[in-house]
């Protein structure tokens, strides 16, 4: 024989979680990977791509050649400082942080482009947080003619 239940929609459904997270600020997850956004654009001789890098210094980015993959790196640094009222560092903090969503660590991003690519004549340049590469597409070799034995 079965038993009857009463349903009751309010008795563990989760609604307390629902309406405690309601008013709290929207978190953003601190493992969250960032992805370096970039543009590719073909060229007769080339290609070029626009990276979006902000808030990372020149000497903290990579860009590597392989064939035809290429691969940035770069550290994004955290750049404040605790100070005291003076100006000095002394290892304690003065102001509270109240939010903190940018991202600090490692980012990079990797792809393949159709052709392989010739590192000596390719060439990158930094400004205002967008790295542009100019990569120079590598000559094709003639093939050779195979004698038959």
């Amino acid at each position: 024989m079965q038993t009857v239940q009463l349903y009751d929609p309010f008795a563990n459904a989760g609604l307390e979680d629902l309406f405690r997270g309601l008013f709290k600020p929207v978190q953003v997850a601190r493992d969250a990977a960032v992805a370096i956004k970039v543009d590719v654009t073909e060229k007769d001789n080339g290609y070029v791509v626009h990276a979006e890098i902000p808030g990372v210094n020149r000497d903290d980015i990579q860009v590597t050649i392989e064939g035809s993959q290429v691969t940035i790196a770069a550290e994004v640094k955290r750049t404040i400082e605790a100070k005291d009222d003076n100006g000095k560092d002394n290892g304690k903090y003065d102001e509270r942080v109240l939010r903190s969503e940018r991202y600090y660590g490692a980012v990079y991003r990797s792809f393949v482009l159709p052709v392989e690519l010739d590192e000596e004549a390719s060439a990158a340049k930094y400004e205002n947080g967008v790295l542009e590469l100019k990569l120079a597409k590598k000559a094709a070799v003639a093939g050779r003619k195979l004698a038959i034995q």
